[in-house]
């Protein structure tokens, strides 16, 4: 017999699921990994890394993943260990404590929708500025203690992982999310097993878990359709973040808007006031005005009034890309059923997303989150001002101006992005309960005098951290895409802990110009080879799939990258996380912002940066014109010069050049004896004390209470009340003044004829108007003087208006009169506005009927 060499036959694995088991004493170090309050909190992040650095490092720094590598025998040690066991019970004693404080129930509840949230690199739930604003948001809601429950998605894949190819090309690369590493738990219904919630989607339902993530005292619930009750198209709903085609969108945004109250409603939660983050949950208020039809046999106009009066949506940019529009057909396959259930015709549904009524606009989830919501905010002064002009179409017969669009700037959550030694450093200085109080600039006064060598060693600290963060983390990453290891090796050993170092990390859109610095590449050339005062750029950022702009520039900056004389001067660290964007902002020593004026609607990575000690150079857009304050930054001017965007560029490029090399550059070299500038840290004192309280996530949440949810929770009350008697009151005079309105008539006008041939500064002028109101058997008409001018782009502007006063009544005659003085000399036009007037609608722009004679 001959001897095979081998015989083996197919093997039958038996798969077991081993599950994370911590022993009794551990239990309160598995209910801190599963609250994201550690991400904030830097004695529990402290306490997991130091348990083994090692695994924490392959854990991605995750406690959840952390507590399933480690062995048991392990975790058996932690115990053994009296120190470890000592220093968990302490900070375990303080969560409980931060825990069980009771909810501030003098503060309205809040319902909070965004598609994104930011909380953690470990939650691969969110792209940029819109979802780490939610999350920064939501972590300030817990530190504020306020009654707040939240809807998102819990995404398989998420947004993508960056990688650079050879040639520096972005790679866009999706990676499932492993659930059971993560901080979430799935939501359970009343017989234990998971709650599901069912989404009419045409000709089928759409079933939706629903995953829970504890965020301090806040939880987030996320909806996840990726499971075997959906067929293939419906499991991808929740697959990627902004991924797929405009369908697939639609499809995300009905599962958000109305699957996120439904899932809500299975919970048994109800709120006061519905905040929309963005136009893509606008939906909600579809299935809100459904369920008080339905429920309580409210009528579709009587349903609205009670859904505007608790609504607020928030809108986060003036570029077009930023808000969805859908196709008629499109979205009548997959909202056609909702009018029936409104009691509306299919055109008045679809006009309620139009910009302009009754033709053939596609439906505007922002125009619909507009017409459903009471009230809307941009996220900057300016963004404000930008959003009047941007939906003014919505409200025809008034100014952007007058309009009732207004704003809560951007803040950031202090305890998340300010870096350890910075946190210790402001305890030690304002006391550990200044966090209380953080948005208050008199408690930050005592940073002026704190030695300079305190502030100084701290940023050196941190800049030596970030370097170090850097050859640790992106070593292996360019020896595989970048080849050339000694060109590696030079780099990395390149970054200079002395030089003055230029940050620019942001979401890679065109208009966001990181191309600004290379516009003259002989100047820049000079900058960052001097030996005497080198300079380094680091740049960060991913750019969208479909973005080919964006992808391009990234793919320009990388060549720039590696010409010979930028070799090591400017560096591109791929796939821009919240993880890197920590170590940025606290690392480098100038965090550099160029957007397009007035396309930055706020950002935030400048809030983030000053906290640390960072100075920001930008051009006054966003939360910066706001912000800036002479001796605590540098600044671009607002203003543009040239309505050409490339004459605007060079200038801008040429601006940068020239305050890097005569003011910035300068600055931070005029060392003295003990190796830094006095100068450089006076300006770091000024940012801090006069910058970092105005730009909290604290003083944001409070402004959000006090111009918002506080009138919107009292107007709902107000409405809701016996039965919801105002409401059906306010329609009711609605419904009359709509049915007449066109019957009114305008009898006479009377105005002195001086006032137009000859007027002069200072006098003043007897107006009178007589309106007949014919059939409307209620007089709520006011009748205003409205002046205008034409400006130097032969625009007209609101100058002046003057609302006239009801001097009698006669029957359905009304007679209006008003004293008008001219104050300033030049032309100028004017008409009367004819408008209803009644004391309970909350602004004009709530019943936009307007007459023009």
């Amino acid at each position: 017999m001959r001897i095979k060499v081998s015989n083996t036959n197919q093997v039958a694995w038996r798969e077991i699921n081993v599950k994370t088991h911590l022993p009794g004493e551990l239990s309160k170090l598995g209910e801190l990994a599963q609250n994201l309050w550690w991400v904030w909190n830097s004695e529990a992040k402290d306490l997991f890394r130091n348990i083994d650095k090692e695994a924490w490092k392959r854990a991605n720094s995750n406690p959840t993943m952390l507590l399933s590598i480690l062995s048991y025998e392990k975790l058996v040690s932690l115990t053994e260990d009296a120190a470890f066991m000592t220093r968990l019970d302490k900070i375990y004693e303080d969560f409980r404590r931060y825990m069980e404080t009771p909810k501030d129930t003098n503060r309205p509840s809040i319902a909070y929708f965004s598609m994104e949230y930011g909380l953690t690199h470990v939650l691969k739930i969110y792209s940029g500025g819109l979802g780490v604003l939610a999350g920064d948001y939501l972590k300030e809601a817990s530190d504020s203690n306020v009654d707040m429950a939240a809807i998102g998605f819990l995404y398989r894949y998420g947004y993508f992982t960056q990688t650079l190819s050879m040639d520096g090309q972005q790679i866009a690369n999706y990676e499932a999310q492993n659930f059971g590493n993560l901080p979430i738990s799935q939501v359970k219904d009343e017989n234990d097993a998971p709650l599901v919630v069912e989404v009419p989607y045409p000709g089928r339902t759409v079933h939706a878990y629903v995953w829970r993530v504890a965020v301090g005292r806040i939880n987030l619930y996320l909806l996840d359709t990726d499971n075997e009750m959906n067929g293939e198209a419906d499991r991808s709903i929740t697959h990627q973040l902004y991924g797929g085609d405009w369908e697939n969108r639609l499809k995300q945004e009905i599962m958000l808007g109305i699957g996120g109250i439904l899932a809500l409603k299975k919970m048994g939660i109800s709120k006061q006031v519905y905040h929309c983050n963005e136009g893509h949950a606008a939906l909600i208020n579809v299935q809100r005005l459904v369920d008080f039809i339905h429920n309580d046999k409210l009528t579709y106009n009587e349903a609205m009034e009670v859904v505007r009066a608790s609504s607020l949506y928030t809108v986060h940019t003036p570029v077009p890309a930023g808000h969805d529009s859908f196709d008629e057909e499109l979205f009548g396959r997959y909202m056609g059923a909702y009018p029936a259930q409104l009691g509306i015709s299919w055109g008045e549904f679809m006009d309620m997303g139009r910009e302009h009524p009754g033709t053939n606009d596609k439906f505007s989830m922002s125009v619909f989150a507009c017409n459903t919501c009471q009230e809307v905010n941009g996220v900057s002064w300016l963004h404000g001002k930008v959003s009047q002009k941007m939906f003014n179409p919505i409200w025809p017969g008034y100014f952007p101006e007058e309009l009732h669009v207004s704003y809560v700037t951007n803040g950031v959550h202090l305890p998340t992005w300010t870096a350890s030694e910075w946190k210790s450093v402001y305890e030690d200085v304002l006391g550990p309960d200044f966090y209380k109080d953080q948005s208050n600039l008199k408690i930050w006064a005592p940073i002026n005098d704190m030695p300079d060598e305190v502030i100084w060693n701290t940023r050196m600290l941190l800049k030596n951290k970030l370097i170090a963060y850097i050859r640790d983390q992106f070593q292996e990453s360019w020896l595989k895409n970048q080849g050339d290891p000694s060109r590696i090796v030079s780099i990395l050993e390149s970054i200079n802990p002395d030089a003055l170092i230029i940050g620019f990390g942001r979401r890679f859109a065109t208009y966001k110009r990181a191309y600004l610095l290379f516009t003259d590449l002989e100047r820049l050339e000079r900058i960052v080879n001097n030996p005497e005062r080198p300079v380094q750029f680091l740049f960060t950022g991913k750019a969208h799939p479909a973005d080919g702009g964006g992808q391009g520039l990234i793919k320009r900056i990388v060549e720039i990258s590696r010409m010979p004389q930028f070799l090591g001067k400017i560096i591109f660290l791929e796939n821009y996380d919240m993880r890197l964007a920590k170590r940025l902002i606290s690392g480098v020593d100038i965090w550099l912002n160029t957007p397009t004026r007035p396309l930055e609607a706020s950002g935030t990575s400048g809030e983030k940066a000053q906290m640390n000690g960072v100075l920001n150079f930008s051009v006054l857009d966003g939360w910066w014109l706001e912000g800036y304050v002479k001796g605590a930054g540098w600044a671009l001017t607002e203003k543009r010069t040239y309505d050409n965007q490339g004459y605007q560029d060079q200038l801008d490029a040429a601006t940068i050049y020239s305050m890097l090399e005569n003011e910035i550059i300068p600055m931070y070299y005029a060392k003295n004896s003990k190796g830094y500038s006095p100068e450089w840290i006076q300006t770091i004192k000024n940012s801090i004390t006069q910058i970092t309280p105005r730009f909290t996530t604290k003083r944001m949440m409070d402004d959000y209470y006090d111009r918002f949810y506080n009138k919107l929770t009292k107007r709902s009350a107000f409405l809701r009340a016996d039965n919801f008697a105002k409401a059906k009151s306010l329609v009711a005079w609605k419904e009359n003044m709509v049915a007449h309105w066109d019957e009114i008539q305008v009898v006479s006008v009377s105005i002195p004829d001086k006032f137009e041939a000859s007027s002069q500064v200072g006098e003043t002028y007897k107006l009178e108007v007589e309106i007949d109101v014919k059939g409307l058997n209620d007089k709520g008409i006011g009748v205003e003087l409205v002046a205008v001018k034409t400006d130097k782009n032969n625009e007209t502007q609101l100058y002046e208006v003057n609302e006239l006063s009801l001097a009698k009544t006669e029957g359905t005659h009304m007679f209006f009169s008003g004293e008008y003085q001219l104050d300033y000399s030049g032309s100028f036009k004017y008409a009367f506005r004819m408008f209803p007037k009644n004391e309970e609608l909350p602004h004009r722009q709530d019943f936009c009927y307007v007459r023009w004679f």
